[in-house]
């Protein structure tokens, strides 16, 4: 178990401004993605996501008729 402690071991303290910046940013979306997968796959917001549903299409057509 030592060899696989050591292999997943981590200096905190070595760590720079841009890897702790790098490890929150990645956590952050992380997290937001599932927040986005949950009210995406929610069966409550169906209607209101369903209505936006052929938004650019109906873009398309809007500017191909003038």
């Amino acid at each position: 178990m030592t060899k696989l402690q050591e292999y997943f071991h981590t200096d905190w303290s070595a760590l720079t401004g841009a890897d702790w910046f790098g490890l929150i940013l990645t956590v952050v979306v992380f997290i937001l993605m599932v927040v986005v997968y949950f009210w995406v796959l929610n069966p409550k917001n169906k209607e209101s996501l369903e209505a936006h549903r052929n938004m650019l299409l109906d873009e398309n057509e809007i500017e191909s008729e003038k």
